[in-house]
C-alpha cells in the first residue's frame, strides 16, 4: 500500500455515520458513510463488524459521485427496482 492508503486505513472511525435520506424506514438497511482524515469510510447497518472496511480518498470519492450523477451505473439497477 502507498503511504496515503496506509494513512487512510489507519484513520480512526470516531466521527458520525451518515446515511442517505433515501434509506428505508428505520435505517436498519442502509449503507453509511463517515468523513475521515484524507477521505471517507463506508459502513453497512446490517454488518457493523465491517464498518470502515471500504475507504476512499477524497479524490476517489469525488470521481465516484460524479460518475453516479452522470448515470454511469444506471445499467446496474434492475428494471422495477424501487426504494
Amino acid at each position: 500500500m502507498s503511504d496515503q492508503r496506509d494513512a487512510l486505513y489507519a484513520a480512526s472511525l470516531d466521527g458520525e455515520w451518515e446515511k442517505s435520506s433515501f434509506s428505508a424506514g428505520s435505517g436498519s438497511d442502509c449503507v453509511q458513510i463517515m468523513p475521515i482524515d484524507g477521505g471517507v469510510a463506508f459502513g453497512d447497518s446490517k454488518r457493523r463488524d465491517l464498518d470502515g472496511a471500504l475507504r476512499f480518498t477524497d479524490k476517489e470519492m469525488l470521481a465516484h459521485i460524479l460518475a453516479v450523477k452522470a448515470g454511469q451505473y444506471d445499467h446496474l439497477i434492475p428494471d422495477g427496482t424501487e426504494l
